[in-house]
């Protein structure tokens, strides 16, 4: 046991410097061991989030490096995309956009989406697409990128019936077009309620009347009935009330 204490490589510094409560108290270990252990677990969320708690120095490893190779990895065009143009970072940081990947925020009563309780709860496949982004797009903004999910769908929810979930995430959207209108447009944040995965303030796209048509088309869900906020960072969280099978299927033929 000592050997193998002595055969693992240990910075020489014997006391985090981000934390005086720190248990670290021998050093941490060396980042790319770590890097190497991460990564014949295949960058798991779970171990990643586990090792986030034992220490700053650790949450700090995780935020620069495990949630951006773990995002990488689940979603590597996608990423690619996000990142062309020069960018070497992600608005809201990685660790966030590991959770948009794998996580449906849902909803409690009486907070963004009225009269609905659903809680959140993590996905363990999603699909992201660029091309159902430009439906959740008004035509004057379609040059901005955004990729949204399938609706992670919720049947018979009592009154509400059947509804679904969705999220998403811009390209650069302090750059965007989008950002640019609900500026103009003088959109106000949600009062109280923050994105449930950067803590951002919100923007309420159903008040700056910024939801087109072609997006329930794309949810397969009634008109009315579709509704979406956009955080500061560009990421997008929305909910819907799903038209039954046949009639989405009638819908989509109008799109």
């Amino acid at each position: 046991m000592y050997q193998a204490e002595k055969m693992i490589p240990l910075t020489k510094q014997y006391r985090c410097i981000h934390s005086k409560s720190c248990q670290c108290t021998k050093g941490h270990l060396n980042e790319d061991v770590i890097y190497l252990v991460f990564q014949q677990m295949n960058w798991n969320p779970n171990a990643i989030a586990s090792l986030s708690c034992t220490c700053k120095w650790f949450d700090d490893l995780a935020k620069r490096v495990l949630w951006k190779e773990f995002c990488r990895t689940r979603a590597p065009k996608m990423m690619q995309d996000l990142q062309s143009g020069g960018s070497h970072s992600v608005d809201g940081n990685w660790r966030a956009l590991g959770k948009l990947l794998i996580y449906c925020s849902g909803c409690t009563k009486g907070s963004l989406f009225n009269g609905v309780h659903v809680p959140g709860h993590f996905v363990y496949r999603t699909r992201f697409s660029r091309t159902s982004g430009k439906s959740f797009l008004l035509p004057q903004c379609r040059t901005d990128v955004l990729y949204v999910s399938d609706p992670c769908e919720h049947l018979d929810q009592g009154d509400e019936g059947d509804i679904g979930f969705f999220r998403g995430i811009f390209k650069s959207f302090a750059m965007s077009k989008v950002k640019k209108m609900l500026i103009r447009r003088g959109a106000k944040f949600h009062p109280t309620e923050m994105c449930p995965y950067c803590k951002a303030k919100l923007w309420n796209m159903s008040q700056a009347e910024m939801i087109p048509l072609s997006a329930s088309c794309r949810l397969g869900a009634y008109e009315d009935c579709v509704e979406y906020y956009v955080c500061l960072n560009g990421h997008l969280l929305g909910m819907c009330t799903l038209l039954p099978l046949s009639d989405s299927e009638e819908a989509s033929e109008f799109e």
